[in-house]
């Protein structure tokens, strides 16, 4: 199902060169498991499911082989197909720039999309989890359900894969190392101001994030 989120603003016109930053750091685990990709006009950001090398290598695949696609859908199930000659998992989030204004982003797992107009920011995602699964059922989640994913790169379908549209300027790609530290509003800030994914990956390690931290942002 589509989720469409659009903000009550005017859309930056494509004919427009987009600003991409993108930044990813292993934060105190042993491998850096998350990874970024981008290829004209789709972005990714993937996490890769454990910290280990097969977790590392199974991310930078899916996302590269994502980042080929133009289309967001098509783009998570090509990663998919990449990682059939790897051992590891990932979780994804891809967006891509219409040719008409805004974006589509697509995702499986729990790594985010986030629309900004420059003040407020919007969610576009909804994290495959076990913790979100009950809440959508109004049953109370236990912390440690937040971490446990229901989809990923390798279970990936057409019908299972999130689906979300925006016509907002600005968008991030997180993973869980940056919004768990950060949280709605420290996201919201910095999108607010000069966004960039250095800053975002800064602030989630300052505030003691213990993930790797990974953000692409485009404006």
């Amino acid at each position: 199902m589509l989720i469409d989120r659009t903000m009550p603003l005017a859309t930056m016109p494509l004919g427009t060169a987009l600003t991409v930053t993108h930044a990813s750091d292993r934060g105190p685990r042993t491998y850096n498991a998350d990874a970024f990709a981008q290829h004209r006009r789709t972005f990714v950001v993937a996490d890769g499911v454990g910290d280990s090398a097969s977790a590392a290598e199974a991310a930078w695949a899916a996302a590269r082989a994502a980042a080929l696609l133009a289309d967001p859908v098509a783009a998570i199930l090509a990663a998919r197909d990449a990682l059939q000659v790897h051992s590891g998992d990932a979780v994804i989030v891809v967006a891509t720039a219409r040719p008409d204004g805004g974006f589509d982003v697509a995702w499986a797992g729990d790594s985010r999309a986030y629309a900004s107009n420059g003040s407020d920011l919007v969610q576009l995602t909804t994290d495959h989890t076990v913790a979100e699964y009950f809440r959508e059922r109004g049953i109370k989640a236990e912390p440690r359900m937040e971490h446990v994913v229901t989809n990923t790169v390798r279970h990936a379908t057409s019908e299972n894969i999130g689906r979300a549209a925006t016509r907002a300027p600005r968008l991030a790609l997180v993973s869980d190392g940056v919004y768990g530290p950060l949280g709605h509003n420290g996201i919201e800030a910095i999108m607010s101001g000069h966004a960039s994914a250095e800053r975002l990956v800064r602030a989630a390690l300052y505030a003691r994030g213990t993930d790797n931290a990974t953000a692409l942002v485009v404006s």
